[in-house]
This record gives structure tokens, C-alpha cells and sequence, in this order.
């Protein structure tokens, strides 16, 4: 962006800390292993960034993942598969945080067919992890403890009113749907991405008048 003189960047980094999907082209069908209290591979990266935007969430919702201590290379690394809970997210946003301190439906419906959103203030979808927010919110209230002020904006619970804004069937799958899949698109129904253009629009309007005015 020559005219701005600014210059926008992404960075793959899933689980925020370490782990071994940290290669973008080579990270599916394999189990999760997440070394949560190493983040500097990627945070050496950002240092001289002016603004960071941290997205990291879905992928933290797999049934069982693997708590790494020590490093991949290392012969006496401790491995402990862990179920779905909320402290492995916990204790990888302690590590980022501490980082950051140095430098409504019916039953078996989805996303599928919606064309309208939800006008009902106060909603909160059946889908979306109130624990987990509240995890951030405390890591951040902690960084402000310590006298780090960061804005945080929750673009789940903004966007939740916007059933009718996923790809829903009208994307390119890694694996075509099956017949009988297909004969029943609520089983297949992306219904965790958002269209673009669309509701990642209002999150970028956002963000520059936040900019704009701050």
C-alpha cells in the first residue's frame, strides 16, 4: 500500500504458541500438538509491527489435543493428551499475554437456507463458548493489571446475529460432500467461516474507525 506507506501482513500461527501446525500448507489430518509455553518462533516475527490482530479460537475446540513440554526436537519431551477443556487455551494466552507485557435454533438446523439475521438484542448463539471468552477478557484484564492497555473487541458474540452470513454449501470443500451428504446439506454446511464479502467488512469498518479516532 504505496500510497499509505503502510504495509499489512499475515502471519500463520493457529494456536498463537508453537505447535505442529505451524506450517500453512502442511497442517491437516494430524493430531494437535501444541508446545503452550513457547511463543517466540512467531512472536520474533511481529516485533516491529504498529498494530497486531490476533484471531485464535476454532481451532482450540478439537475433542483431544497434545500438551507438549520441552521441544519437538528434544529426546526427553513430556507429551500429555489432553480432552477438550479450557485450560490448555488458558495457559497458551498466559504465555501470549505474558508476551505481550515484554514488547436461537430448532434442533439439528444450521446455518443452511438462513437468508435473514437475527434481530433480537442480548442473543447469544447456542454455539458460542461464553467460558472461553471469558478466559480472554481475564487475560487481558491481567495485562492491565500490570499497566498494558489492549482494546479487545468480541467479534463472536458481534457476529453471532449473522446466521445468514456463512458459505453455508456455496464453497470449495477439501472433500467433495458425498451423496449422502449431499442429499442432506445440514450435515455438510460450513457454518463456522464467513463470507466475503460480508460480515469480515464490518469488522474492518470497525477497526478503522477505531484507527481513525483513537
Amino acid at each position: 500500500m504505496k500510497d499509505y506507506n503502510a504495509t499489512i501482513q499475515f502471519y500463520w500461527s493457529p494456536f498463537l504458541v508453537e505447535s505442529n501446525c505451524d506450517e500453512i500448507k502442511d497442517h491437516k489430518g494430524r493430531a494437535r500438538i501444541i508446545r503452550f509455553n513457547a511463543i517466540e518462533k512467531h512472536a520474533r516475527q511481529w516485533t516491529d509491527a504498529d498494530m497486531l490482530i490476533f484471531d485464535s479460537f476454532v481451532w482450540w475446540l478439537e475433542p483431544k489435543m497434545t500438551l507438549l513440554w520441552g521441544s519437538f526436537e528434544s529426546s526427553d519431551a513430556i507429551y500429555k493428551e489432553v480432552g477438550m477443556s479450557y485450560r490448555p487455551y488458558e495457559m497458551a494466552l498466559k504465555t501470549w499475554s505474558d508476551w505481550g507485557e515484554d514488547w436461537g435454533r430448532d434442533k439439528g438446523r444450521n446455518c443452511y437456507s438462513e437468508t435473514e439475521p437475527i434481530l433480537k438484542d442480548g442473543y447469544r448463539g447456542s454455539d458460542t463458548d461464553g467460558r472461553m471468552m471469558q478466559i480472554v477478557e481475564s487475560a487481558i484484564h491481567e495485562l492491565e493489571t500490570r499497566g498494558l492497555k489492549v482494546e479487545y473487541l468480541n467479534i463472536t458474540q458481534l457476529s453471532d446475529y449473522r446466521k445468514d452470513a456463512h458459505p453455508s454449501v456455496y464453497r470449495k470443500f477439501w472433500v467433495p460432500p458425498t451423496e449422502e451428504q449431499l442429499a442432506n446439506p445440514n450435515s455438510y454446511s460450513d457454518c463456522v467461516h464467513w463470507c466475503l464479502p460480508g460480515v469480515p467488512d464490518v469488522w474492518n469498518m470497525i477497526l478503522y474507525s477505531y484507527i481513525m479516532h483513537s
